[in-house]
């Protein structure tokens, strides 16, 4: 399906198809409890019903803004399933942030749930009623994209990411040649989040397209996440990020766990010794995944054994070019004008930094550009700076990101607080994206061309002569 086909009905017969086969007992999520498949398809057609009553049909749009739950998967394949193009919002998101991202993508329906979950930074899922709102200003479907993303949550055109049902099912078929992928019969706990494209495709639409039973955590604790994993006696397999890893890690004398599996990673660099930490407190493998919101995923290193190598997956051509990934892929994946320094001439640019080894396989050495991953959530510093910089009050700022945190330094006019400052921060970015930090100097420091100095070990030491 390229770009400028039409969502539609071919979209609904692809989910039937694809993610909602099976037989009637077949089980196939838990969020607390069991729901099999005969389940899911009557939750699916009563959102769909409901969707339908809001406004949306084959070609509108949708977003969803919703936490991991029942009610997000069954509103997710009811919309796709009408043949909407469904835009995702993480649930975490400021309001201010869902605002401009609606004014961006002016979907026609928005469903949201009913009650913030309790306890949200330890809740594996919530239970929230998704209601559906029509949107006056909202605009059908433009192109043929089922599912359009917001990369990293930075501003411009070349951010909004859009994939067709094709896409997404060209990424199942690659999951489904990964050999020590999870199969028809086994389990994943997934601690990754369903919005973004590991939790998505690798958790969520692989497990229904696999027949593999998803099931995610009460609490997302070390004991939590264990307790998930001996609920059955079916190989399990947890996928989650790397900060998960190295809190399992730390568990001194963990249960056994003969029918572990094991973990797999992916959003950022896994530290150095965590994967033979893992590995010895477990005695299964802690494998490592790359991969893009453009494109899914990548490559791969499953066994554990190629660290910090990861092979390509199949279907898909990788060139490192001066110090860069780049990946073919013949359309540009971006809504809008095309940034060329991000796809030209049929070639992603990844702006990771990578070398490549013999046989094909890469080792990615981290960002090339502002981006950085907090807790596998990616963010981008310039949007980070931007907000601040904007704020009432604040003179000049600079945000770097230091000994894995997000640290600002900024001059504020006399009338203005430090507090004052992180609690409008905090009504305009989530919770992941606000520094760590934030230093207050009476003046920025420069370059001998007036630049403002964005060298941390510089920032930090003006800080520290200005008391701040």
């Amino acid at each position: 399906m390229s770009s400028s086909a039409q969502t539609g009905p071919q979209q609904g017969a692809w989910v039937d198809r694809v993610l909602l086969s099976g037989g009637e007992d077949d089980p196939c999520l838990r969020f607390g409890r069991p729901c099999d498949r005969g389940t899911l398809r009557a939750q699916v057609a009563e959102r769909q019903r409901q969707l339908a009553d809001a406004g949306l049909a084959a070609g509108g749009t949708v977003a969803l803004c919703l936490p991991p739950s029942p009610g997000y998967v069954a509103t997710l394949l009811a919309a796709w399933r009408l043949g909407g193009q469904v835009s995702l919002l993480d649930h975490r998101l400021a309001e201010a942030e869902v605002r401009r991202a609606l004014d961006r993508l002016a979907p026609q329906v928005l469903v949201q749930g009913t009650k913030a979950p309790g306890g949200a930074a330890l809740r594996g899922y919530a239970d929230v009623e998704p209601v559906a709102t029509a949107l006056r200003r909202g605009r059908p479907a433009e192109t043929g994209h089922a599912l359009i993303q917001l990369s990293s949550g930075s501003t411009g055109p070349s951010k909004v990411i859009g994939r067709t049902a094709a896409d997404l099912e060209a990424e199942l078929g690659r999951y489904a040649l990964l050999p020590r992928f999870p199969r028809r019969g086994e389990r994943i706990v997934l601690l990754a989040s369903m919005v973004h494209v590991l939790g998505l495709v690798g958790g969520l639409l692989h497990a229904l397209h696999a027949g593999v039973e998803l099931v995610l955590p009460e609490r997302l604790t070390a004991a939590g996440i264990l307790d998930a994993v001996s609920w059955d006696q079916r190989p399990t397999t947890v996928i989650g990020v790397p900060f998960y890893a190295e809190l399992l890690s730390g568990v001194a004398q963990p249960p056994g766990l003969p029918h572990f599996a094991r973990m797999i990673v992916a959003g950022e660099l896994v530290r150095p010794g965590v994967p033979a930490a893992f590995a010895a407190r477990y005695g299964v493998p802690l494998g490592t995944m790359y991969g893009m919101t453009e494109l899914g995923v990548i490559a791969t290193d499953l066994t554990g054994e190629l660290h910090p190598a990861v092979e390509p997956t199949a279907g898909l051509c990788l060139e490192v070019r001066d110090g860069e990934l780049h990946i073919l892929m013949p359309a540009s994946p971006y809504l809008g004008a095309t940034d060329p320094a991000r796809w030209s001439d049929g070639w992603l640019h990844t702006r990771d930094a990578a070398r490549a080894q013999d046989g094909g396989r890469v080792v990615i050495l981290g960002r090339n550009d502002s981006q950085v991953s907090i807790g596998g959530l990616k963010v981008d510093l310039t949007e980070v700076e931007h907000t601040l910089g904007s704020l009432p009050g604040v003179a000049e700022s600079v945000i770097v990101f230091e000994d894995g945190v997000i640290t600002a330094y900024a001059a504020l006019a006399d009338a203005t607080s430090a507090e004052a400052v992180r609690r409008r921060l905090g009504q305009e970015l989530a919770s992941y994206k606000q520094p760590r930090h934030l230093r207050v100097l009476p003046a920025l420091p420069r370059t001998a061309t007036g630049k403002l100095l964005r060298d941390p070990a510089g920032l930090r030491k003006a800080a520290e002569a200005a008391g701040g």
